[in-house]
């Protein structure tokens, strides 16, 4: 039986535990060589003279080896990073219209696009003596093969808008006009302005503009680009609605005449945007595995229940399972109220409506960025000022803020360790968001999803009257965001506490929310938030600003964005049903 052994590099002690890896082996204690030491003090496993015994990842004094066992690899194995490493097997190709990669996060879904774009050679697992192109072309299979053979031929060319946008401004420190100018080869700029607003930031400097506007200029350079095949992960991130759907659209219609393949993360707008799905399975950060290509709601189905029909495989213990009836406020008890509230940041007016909290009630929060939804959680955590008189809410706060600081020095389990935390919801959020594997890395070396998953334990095992959640769902994978609107469900119905959530997406505002507030205003300059309604009536209003209609999937209740001007579109915004159609079936 095919096996992998994995081991965190980031979490080994190496010569401080005295090797207990290699000293526990049976393998090693009959004279073979299964666990040796390499020229960096780290001990490397054989997964050949690896029998899978499992005793040296219970022994680990740090937790930092996997072994798995592997009953089929199904496929090519196509790169693995060095030894006791990820690995990646099988690879997607792209299709005429919009390809859509899911999957969990560090399951190689951004490894694969890296190969297709030629940023990764792979190397087929010999990660000692990497094949050449040849070789690869030789070994994988056919069409991919003509893929690469056409790449390095340079009969196609490849765009690719990377993962980590954050890094642009330190490889390309001047203006955003000046990088859109070197990137626009086919006199798409003026198009690409107006598709994805950057008229107002064309004359800044990288280095001064926002995560979202960031995303917006990565996207626009990437669209820009004279190619055949653009590769687009995770634009969303950062993102509103109204901007995440403004570039759904533009990718839509540059797939009529381009191949597009893109990674999102964002259940609802990767389901209105790709024609075709592969779906990515495995274990995080050893290997992952490419399912057969699907159409969309099959794939997206597939994902979401953890079994691939074609392939007859399970790839997860549980389904993912979506209420038919949206969430709704059981109790009526008021818990504190706030008054109108008003806050004016240079040429920002920001006003809110006076509201009551009820208790075990979740509040999502909706609307455009630059609208003041962080200010409104900052005036409620007392981070930030009202104009007026004092909030003046008698109420313990946890506040995870939109933006994270992560401490230079201290690990995250010291982090836990000097915080006062409810244990009871420390355990279970810890559990649920996977956060037990990193309590011995330093917060610094942190991804943005582990920073994120962090943050939002420690903020949700506060003992707080009122919780605050800013843009959880940032850099969470579909799975992660669902497990955080079960575990603060939880925390609400037991506790009888309250919360409010900050957020864009719109399969977690759905599963999470009892109640709404919607903030309109013109981004930048003004934003007024109403008071919380119920969900029904606040959704709707939502959606019937961004001009979108949502049905429920008949198998898996998920919400999905109706196609634009088709039947049901018109047929819900005709009854004034935006937000699902019939009530009685939702």
């Amino acid at each position: 039986m095919p096996r992998i052994a994995i081991i965190d590099r980031d979490k080994c002690i190496k010569e401080k535990c005295g090797y207990i890896c290699q000293k526990v082996c049976p393998g090693v204690q009959m004279g073979d060589d299964t666990v040796t030491v390499d020229a960096d003090g780290f001990p490397v496993i054989s997964e050949i003279l690896c029998t899978g015994c499992g005793i040296c990842p219970k022994k680990c004094p740090v937790d930092c080896i996997t072994i798995i066992n592997l009953v089929e690899e199904g496929g090519v194995k196509m790169h693995q990073y060095g030894v006791n490493s990820f690995r990646l097997y099988g690879m997607p190709l792209p299709q005429k219209g919009v390809v859509g990669l899911i999957g969990k996060n560090g399951i190689g879904k951004s490894t694969a696009l890296k190969i297709l774009a030629q940023s990764i050679e792979p190397n087929l697992g010999d990660y000692a003596k990497p094949p050449s192109m040849e070789e690869v072309i030789a070994k994988v299979p056919k069409e991919l093969g003509y893929y690469f053979k056409n790449l390095g031929e340079k009969k196609i060319k490849v765009s690719l808008k990377p993962q980590n946008v954050d890094k642009i401004p330190s490889l390309f420190g001047g203006k955003v006009k000046d990088l859109l100018a070197k990137t626009d080869e086919r006199g798409a700029l003026p198009e690409a302005i107006r598709l994805f607003e950057l008229e107002n930031i064309m004359e800044r400097r990288l280095l001064q503009i926002s995560g979202g506007e960031l995303q917006r200029v990565a996207i626009a350079a990437a669209y820009c680009k004279d190619a055949d095949l653009y590769y687009f992960d995770e634009p969303a991130s950062y993102l509103d609605i109204y901007q995440r759907l403004r570039v759904a659209r533009a990718l839509k219609e540059l797939a009529e005449t381009k191949n597009v393949i893109v990674v999102e993360h964002d259940l609802a707008l990767f389901d209105y945007l790709s024609d075709y799905v592969y779906v990515f399975f495995g274990q995080e950060n050893a290997y992952g595995m490419v399912s057969r290509l699907k159409n969309t709601r099959a794939g997206v189905n597939e994902y979401l229940r953890g079994f691939l029909r074609e392939e007859n495989i399970r790839f997860r213990d549980h389904e993912i399972l979506f209420d038919r009836s949206a969430q709704a406020l059981t109790s009526k008890k008021t818990r504190f109220s706030y008054p109108a509230l008003s806050r004016k940041l240079g040429g920002f007016q920001f006003k809110a409506k006076a509201g009551d909290l009820h208790e075990a009630e979740i509040i999502g929060v909706v609307g455009r960025n630059a609208t003041g939804k962080s200010t409104f959680v900052r005036m409620l955590a007392g981070v930030e000022k009202n104009d007026g008189d004092e909030v003046g809410l008698s109420m313990r706060v946890s506040y995870k803020p939109q933006y994270i600081q992560a401490q230079a020095g201290v690990s995250v389990g010291e982090l836990f360790a000097s915080s006062k935390l409810d244990a009871m919801v420390f355990e279970q959020a810890r559990s649920k968001l996977n956060v037990e594997s990193l309590m011995d890395k330093d917060l610094e070396h942190l991804s943005g999803g582990e920073l994120q998953r962090v943050a939002i334990v420690l903020a949700l095992s506060q003992d707080a009257d009122l919780y605050l959640l800013d843009e959880p769902s940032a850099f969470l994978d579909v799975e992660q965001r669902l497990h955080l609107a079960k575990l603060v469900h939880n925390l609400v119905e037991n506790s009888k506490k309250t919360a409010f959530v900050v957020d864009h997406d719109l399969v977690l505002i759905d599963a999470i929310s009892t109640r709404v507030m919607v903030f309109e205003g013109e981004p930048g300059v003004s934003g007024m938030a109403s008071a919380p309604t119920d969900k029904r009536t606040g959704l709707n209003q939502f959606l019937k600003e961004v001009d979108i209609t949502l049905r429920r999937d008949p198998e898996t209740y998920r919400p999905r964005i109706n196609k634009a001007d088709s039947a049901l579109d018109r047929e819900q915004k005709a009854a004034g049903e935006y937000y699902y159609y019939d009530a009685q079936k939702d």
